[in-house]
């Protein structure tokens, strides 16, 4: 039993320290609710959920939309609790945990790498 608890803890270190830095620096944006950080990663047109309101938005409304909410809601920290690749595919996945001021909230990032960089083509953020 305790060989298999580190083999999984050694299995997630490696996953975890070959996280792409676009990809840390998301999370770091995050966690600080830096709405402009986060919008540098968006797509030019993204689907952007925020509670119960789902939008498509052009990059700059969305940028808004999201400086509104972390306004309302000031970010404390956000913690990556799933992260992952679809297969064969250059989709990519974060899940996490943002706390905020006025309660918790389940975010869910998909996006694709592009360039060396990661563009955002959809963000919920859910109660």
């Amino acid at each position: 039993m305790k060989s298999l608890l580190l083999v999984l803890a050694l299995v997630s270190g490696n996953m975890f320290s070959q996280i792409d830095p676009n990809v840390t620096f998301l999370n770091k944006a995050l966690s600080e609710g830096d709405a402009i950080t986060v919008g540098t990663f968006f797509d030019n047109t993204i689907e952007l959920t925020l509670l119960d309101k789902q939008t498509m938005l052009k990059k700059d409304a969305a940028v808004n939309a999201l400086k509104d909410f972390f306004s309302k809601n000031k970010p404390r920290s956000f913690n990556a609790v799933h992260q992952g690749s679809s297969k064969g595919s250059a989709s990519h996945y974060t899940i996490g945990d943002l706390t905020t001021t006025v309660g918790s909230y389940r975010v869910y990032v998909y996006y694709k790498s592009a360039d060396e960089k990661i563009v955002i083509q959809e963000m919920r953020i859910e109660k």
